[in-house]
């Protein structure tokens, strides 16, 4: 594969004018917006080709990872399908051309173990003094399966585990084979994955569950022969799904680049030697829930943050590449803070901020797909599925995110689409220029300065004035679509575009609000330069016509 660009947050060639007030020059189209032409001409250069930007990126590059023992909950069954949700997938569809593909798996995928007796789809029991976020002993059912049948036209990665490898848990995991093959047959199935996070299993909070001596070399020689027997298992039973082009992995699904195994050191021990694995997938999280020193503006809405975090990634996907590695890299998992997010942090707008910087500047540097990770009353999840005790069916901010980097990125299925990263000189704003077909179609602008409602007077709300030159084919009208909430601290009223995505309004589809600026226009001039003002704690997509 081609080496992944490494980007760090340095001084641009130009700086943005940051003037509260913008005063302009010449007429302002009909139906425009008062700030349509600036005469700061320190703009923000942006190149007419993807020169400059990583390579293309892969169909549903907006995806997710649901955690096992929650995708009943997330998707229902046969009976009850969970429409909600649905409909959440089918809006990002409507943007990028397929719905999300989706990770079955997370911690409690390597917990699994299936019980032919079970009536219902899962069965299990938390330790809450370990972790009272899911359950560490589960059992599945027969009905678990049911699940995959609930979504259309949506594709699946189905988590075997790796962790549990007595005889008779090997045994459990087999039986499993026929129900999920024919479960993801007739163009659900993805890829599979086998075991999650396993450098961390001599180490885990949650349980060790292999020997201190444990190598990558022994990780691979068990991986090896799980996968073999898998598919011996599977070519019983849909033999369709044995085939060379069908049979395919994401690993090795490691917790990080520099935990007790390390991904060269697995690569090179030939993880790949059956030539199973169709994606190097590694997780990602930028920090923890309960880390101290953790906050909303210092780690979340902070680009350094974020480029700190993802350039780790980059520089464990180089190493692969020059060893000879030329699969695509992903992102199979990941999220804002690990342990499933804090509260006021994760589920607040700041953490919808944070997803669009995150998600283009993974996809600047070279990350082909990223896949969120999701759960049952967790933190950081995009949406609450189902009523429990302690929290409420709905939409949370994050998906809000989601829903923006999918507009960032269009339609994947007619466009080869790239994204630039435009270097700004704060950590608390970022911006992204947009390819598609190597020309250029959009800019996003992310403005991540903390703005807390709550705490703040009457119409105090600062925002930034942008200038960008573009090439001057793109002269003429350019329309800007908002990610915006009343503050960074904001848990509902959240829109993009004027849309809501409110469980409440219509089971999740969109529905355009009256009270929210819609398609705002900007004048881009015939020398290219354009101006766009951005609200503190707000994004701004600029779709452009060149």
């Amino acid at each position: 594969m081609a080496l992944l660009r490494s980007l760090a947050v340095a001084a641009p060639l130009l700086v943005a004018s940051h003037a509260q007030a913008p005063t302009f020059a010449g007429g302002t189209p009909t139906g425009s917006s008062p700030f349509a032409r600036p005469t700061d001409l320190n703009a923000i250069p942006v190149s007419a080709n993807a020169s400059g930007a990583g390579g293309p990126l892969l169909q549903s590059f907006v995806s997710y990872s649901i955690e096992f023992a929650f995708f009943p909950d997330y998707a229902g069954n046969a009976s009850y399908p969970n429409l909600f949700s649905n409909n959440l997938l089918e809006s990002i569809s409507a943007f990028s051309g397929t719905k999300p593909y989706i990770r079955v798996g997370g911690n409690t995928q390597d917990y699994a173990l299936y019980d032919a007796s079970l009536s219902v789809a899962t069965n299990g029991t938390y330790i809450p003094s370990i972790s009272k976020d899911y359950p560490l002993i589960l059992s599945i059912g027969p009905s678990f399966f049911e699940s995959y049948s609930t979504w259309p036209n949506t594709k699946f990665i189905h988590g075997f585990n790796l962790a549990k490898n007595t005889t008779d848990d090997r045994v459990k995991l087999l039986d499993t084979v026929p129900l999920v093959c024919k479960a993801l047959g007739g163009g659900k199935l993805l890829y599979w994955e086998l075991g999650n996070e396993p450098d961390l299993y001599k180490t885990s909070a949650q349980g060790r569950v292999r020997p201190p001596t444990w190598t990558e070399s022994d990780y691979v020689s068990e991986w090896i022969d799980v996968t073999g027997k898998i598919g011996v298992s599977m070519a019983k039973s849909c033999t369709n799904m044995t085939r060379s082009y069908a049979y395919q992995y994401i690993a090795p699904s490691f917790a990080g680049t520099n935990n007790s195994l390390k991904p060269l050191t697995t690569w090179k021990d030939n993880l790949n030697a059956a030539n199973y694995i169709a994606l190097f997938s590694s997780h990602n999280y930028i920090g923890g829930a309960t880390q101290p020193g953790v906050t909303l503006q210092g780690t979340l809405m902070n680009h350094a943050s974020t480029v700190a975090s993802v350039s780790k990634q980059i520089d464990t996907a180089n190493a692969l590449a020059q060893a000879g590695m030329t699969i695509p890299y992903i992102l199979g998992e990941t999220n804002s803070l690990y342990n499933e997010g804090a509260p006021g942090l994760s589920n607040a707008f700041g953490a919808a901020l944070w997803g669009v910087d995150f998600n283009l500047y993974c996809a600047a540097t070279g990350i082909k797909r990223v896949h969120m990770h999701q759960g049952t009353n967790y933190r950081y999840a995009s949406w609450q599925p189902v009523d429990t005790p302690t929290t409420t069916k709905g939409t949370k901010p994050p998906f809000y995110g989601n829903i923006a980097v999918a507009a960032a990125l269009g339609d994947l299925t007619v466009d080869k689409v790239q994204v630039e990263h435009l270097p700004l000189p704060d950590n608390t704003e970022a911006a992204y220029a947009i390819y598609a077909n190597n020309s250029l179609a959009r800019v996003m602008v992310i403005n991540m300065a903390e703005y807390n409602y709550s705490a703040a007077t009457v119409d105090s709300r600062p925002d930034v004035t942008y200038n960008f030159t573009v090439p001057t084919s793109c002269a003429g009208v350019g329309v800007v679509q908002r990610l915006i909430a009343n503050g960074s601290d904001a848990i509902t009223g959240v829109t993009f575009n004027g849309r809501s995505y409110n469980y409440e309004l219509d089971l999740g589809k969109p529905r355009l609000l009256g009270n929210v600026t819609k398609d705002d226009i900007t004048w881009v001039g015939e020398d290219g330069i354009f101006a766009v003002k951005v609200p503190y704690s707000s994004a701004a997509l600029v779709q452009l016509s060149c």
